[in-house]
């Protein structure tokens, strides 16, 4: 486990923090990394120590066996939605310096997977389908923060509406073509109806499905193993 700080230009000078976690023991080549992208209000330290412990996880497919790749998290901002905005652009801090950091840390990023919660989730399916199946293996997006309309979003997740329509996952969809995607949601969550709505409208429909759970950290720990080993089956295919 190895964490550091760069500057990001991408998010207009700030100081961005992020941490990378390995599986245990030696592998040959080089590995593909996941990219696990937190929820608003989080900070790169949430898919570890600050409370999904996503390393663990990992190292429990490891030891039994699984295909191993690694983990890398990314502090993405507050409320900005990890998307391109007037002020930042999260996006390209993500694919243009945040990428080409893992590269220089050894991993092999031609071929690479997304992981994310809420605010999160909504940019695994962003980023995965602005990448293409050319490059992203698979994409795995715990209760997305996904809604209908700018009218609808949460204060500040969009510039305007204008923004909101740009970058909406449900304009977006042919975009996912190819990737494989797992889209979990819990039943007591706010987004459970769209996220349902999503499902429904992907084809191939996606792995995971409406759990019982909430929109909180105990849910998306409890669906961490069948999605880390999900993203690791399709990042070693």
């Amino acid at each position: 486990m190895i964490s550091g700080h760069f500057t990001s230009a991408a998010r207009g000078g700030v100081v961005t923090g992020w941490s990378l976690a390995f599986p245990p023991g030696t592998h040959a080549g080089r590995l593909h990394p996941l990219i696990a992208l937190h929820g608003r209000g989080g900070t790169h330290r949430d898919s570890f120590d600050g409370s999904l412990h996503l390393d663990r996880y990992l190292a429990a497919l490891s030891s039994a066996g699984h295909p191993p790749f690694a983990i890398a998290s990314v502090d993405g901002g507050d409320h900005g939605y990890w998307h391109p905005r007037q002020d930042s652009d999260p996006a390209a801090m993500v694919l243009n310096e945040f990428l080409p950091l893992l590269a220089g840390q050894g991993l092999d990023t031609s071929r690479i997977a997304f992981l994310g919660w809420s605010m999160g989730g909504y940019e695994a399916l962003y980023l995965a389908g602005r990448l293409g199946a050319g490059r992203v293996a698979a994409a795995a997006a715990e209760s997305p923060a996904l809604w209908r309309s700018g009218s609808q979003s949460a204060a500040g997740a969009f510039d305007d509406v204008a923004d909101f329509d740009r970058h909406a996952i449900f304009g977006r969809l042919n975009l996912l073509s190819g990737i494989a995607l797992r889209i979990d949601c819990g039943d007591r969550d706010g987004f459970a109806p769209i996220t349902r709505d999503l499902r429904a409208a992907l084809d191939p429909t996606p792995a995971g499905g409406i759990e019982p759970g909430g929109h909180d950290a105990g849910f998306w720990r409890s669906q961490a193993q069948a999605q880390l080993s999900f993203v690791g089956r399709h990042l070693a295919s």
